[in-house]
């Protein structure tokens, strides 16, 4: 999975300290890691939105408050909103925990507090994921990311921590091969 330059898709609204439970709860994280699977589940923990996923279409964007993704450690959270066929998820803030899996993952996603203060459920968002610039055409508006530092840019387009690691353990082994043969 390479990342995209550009995201384009509606938005979705959710209000701060959505924790990890109300992201994918535990019930079906047990039974399923498929990502598809676990989309189907995703953001039913939050109240009124236990058939949300069943409205997302694939690229859309969810747009959270302060504190998102709080709770416990759950891996699989990012990947069940991504699983869902939302494309990146820009927040207020991100819980720590969240923040790292997400980029782990390989997953996108955006701090701006500007964004998840003016955006609203329905408003139709571009996001080029290399300048931090988020445009919501409905409004008119352009509002600023955070940018991540570069190694985190790295782990994203190459689609996470795993085949990060993986290309660098290729490259050492081929500078090894070509010092000692």
């Amino acid at each position: 999975m390479t990342l995209p330059k550009v995201v384009r898709g509606r938005a979705w609204k959710f209000a701060d300290n959505i924790d990890t439970d109300q992201i994918i709860p535990a019930k079906y994280a047990i039974y399923s890691l498929d990502e598809k699977e676990l989309g189907k589940h995703a953001m039913e923990g939050v109240p009124g939105r236990d058939t949300w996923a069943q409205g997302v279409t694939e690229g859309d964007i969810l747009v959270g408050g302060s504190n998102f993704g709080c709770g416990s450690s759950r891996e699989i959270a990012p990947v069940a909103i991504r699983g869902a066929g939302i494309s990146l998820v820009i927040a207020d803030s991100f819980a720590r925990i969240f923040f790292r899996n997400a980029i782990n993952m390989g997953y996108p996603i955006m701090q701006s507090p500007q964004a998840a203060e003016a955006v609203e459920e329905g408003d139709e968002l571009e996001i080029d994921l290399e300048q931090g610039i988020i445009r919501n055409f409905t409004k008119g508006d352009e509002y600023r990311a955070e940018a991540f530092p570069q190694f985190m840019t790295d782990l994203l387009k190459m689609g996470g921590l795993v085949p990060w690691v993986r290309k660098r353990l290729e490259e050492r082994r081929r500078k090894s091969s070509a010092t000692s043969g």
